[in-house]
């Protein structure tokens, strides 16, 4: 290698920086949108509460955090209008969350951006390259010791 020749970028950091790229193109979107108020966890609480109604400590066990903090992510949330708590009908001591208003339209809007990004990336490089890149990130998630989790799987609706 000459000293004008530029080092090959590692292939695991190109994966987190690429990422990083995504994430700031969503939240850039997300903004435009009138969600500019996001924070880190909000796009994994609202998947989740896609799916349906979620107890607290449940939510706690998918973000692998103390249910004190999926209570304050929460608490955060319901500040800013993504969720609201309802009394759980099968169980008088606890509550349930789900998504706002205002949250289902951000995950409505989320949605949007990611099949707009997908048509980008075919439209620039062509179906197969966006077919095969899936294909490895997939490939990559199950690599994980124990395969992909079965709750986690249920991000990608």
């Amino acid at each position: 290698m000459t000293d004008s020749a530029q080092p090959v970028p590692d292939l695991g950091i190109l994966v987190l920086l690429g990422y990083q790229g995504f994430v700031r193109q969503l939240h850039d979107d997300m903004a435009t949108h009138g969600f500019d108020d996001l924070g880190r966890s909000d796009g994994v609480v609202m998947r989740v509460l896609s799916q349906g109604s979620r107890k607290v400590s449940e939510l706690a066990m998918l973000l692998e955090i103390s249910p004190q903090g999926a209570a304050q992510v929460i608490a955060d949330m319901e500040s800013r209008g993504y969720v609201v708590r309802t009394p759980d009908p099968g169980d008088a001591r606890a509550r349930l969350v789900e998504l706002s208003e205002r949250g289902r339209g951000a995950i409505a809007a989320a949605r949007a951006f990611h099949r707009r990004f997908e048509v980008g990336v075919a439209r620039r490089h062509g179906a197969d390259a966006r077919d095969t890149f899936r294909s490895i990130l997939n490939e990559m998630a199950e690599a994980a010791p124990g395969g992909l989790d079965k709750e986690l799987r249920a991000l990608y609706l």
